[in-house]
């Protein structure tokens, strides 16, 4: 019987957020809610599925690791771009890779958790939170600031960093933003004013990522630009994590110069030992941004009915056709 594992189910939801039971007639269907401790580790749960579906970029899927899944014959991605798998060596195998479209109504949702992080550190809405948990009220809480009139400078400034400017405006923010390819017609028409990375690191009071992850982008904001960054200004960043340089990152906050507000990180699940969990001046949530009841409503369903049409014979949302004819050379040479 075919086997289906759907992986990184960190939050339990993909079994009650679409209807599996056309699949489950067909297939063994797994729910792997932990991710993988390493490759073997991965290689020894999965080396007897036919079909991997995978969530976001949680789980690695390098070359090595497809070379070592023997049955694989599909993996399943949400929306049609994933960094962390190697299409190349899926294709070269015969593996056919299929997609999900679209967030499902959700596309605003990392935008709006980037503002939540904003406010939240702002506030100290966390310390406030766990204070009167413990009995306390307003001791030990450091005094807030208001970000009326403040400067929010914008990196990137595409889908979610458009959103993120409007959301500035509303609380009376003026807007910087930067990238590398931005135009002034642009950051103006999305009400921001373009400058200089340098500049919008020494201007911003807080300064909100919203950058996708590549080999250029890797590290973009290092050493140097956080050291920039006026003393007590917020960093949000629910695009990637190595985008930023993590030591860099941990000494300033450390070092009490900014405050951090992070969704994402350079290795997730972070650490239980990270030393991120035990800084001071942090806002930390676990990779929350597009995981919202509308986008397992989306994801879910179509990664199903992914799986539902390999076991059928007829394929759909395939990112790579050309694996089919790679797959039956493989069967028949």
């Amino acid at each position: 019987m075919t086997r289906v594992a759907v992986l990184d189910d960190w939050q339990g939801v993909a079994r009650q957020s679409a209807d599996w039971s056309e699949v489950a007639a067909q297939a063994d269907i797994v729910f792997f809610q932990e991710a993988f401790a390493d490759e073997d580790a991965a290689v020894a749960a999965l080396a007897d599925f036919d079909i991997l579906l995978s969530m976001r970029e949680r789980m690695p899927m390098p070359r090595s690791l497809i070379v070592r899944l023997p049955k694989l014959a599909m993996v399943g991605i949400t929306l049609k771009v994933n960094a962390a798998l190697d299409v190349a060596a899926c294709t070269e195998r015969g593996v056919l890779v299929c997609h999900t479209d679209g967030y499902g109504g959700a596309d605003h949702a990392t935008a709006e958790l980037a503002l939540g992080l904003l406010i939240s550190a702002a506030r100290g809405i966390p310390t406030g939170d766990s204070n009167i948990r413990a009995g306390r009220f307003q001791h030990g809480i450091p005094t807030g600031i208001g970000l009326a009139g403040k400067t929010l400078g914008i990196v990137g400034l595409g889908r979610q960093g458009s959103r993120m400017a409007r959301y500035a405006e509303a609380l009376d923010m003026n807007v910087l933003a930067w990238s590398d390819n931005l135009t002034r017609e642009k950051a103006a028409g999305e009400g921001a004013e373009l400058v200089s990375k340098q500049e919008l690191f020494e201007r911003s009071d807080a300064i909100s990522l919203h950058v996708v992850l590549s080999p250029r982008s890797r590290g973009i904001i290092g050493a140097e630009d956080i050291a920039r960054m006026k003393p007590g200004a917020i960093l949000v960043n629910t695009s990637r994590g190595p985008l930023v340089d993590e030591a860099a990152l941990i000494e300033a906050v450390q070092a009490g110069h900014i405050t951090a507000a992070l969704d994402v990180f350079d290795h997730e699940p972070l650490p239980a030992d990270h030393p991120l969990r035990s800084a001071p001046n942090t806002v930390l949530t676990p990779h929350l941004g597009y995981g919202v009841a509308e986008t397992w409503a989306s994801f879910y369903p179509q990664s199903a009915e992914n799986a539902l049409a390999f076991i059928a014979g007829s394929p759909i949302r395939v990112l790579n056709p050309d694996a089919a004819g790679n797959r039956e050379q493989a069967t028949h040479g």
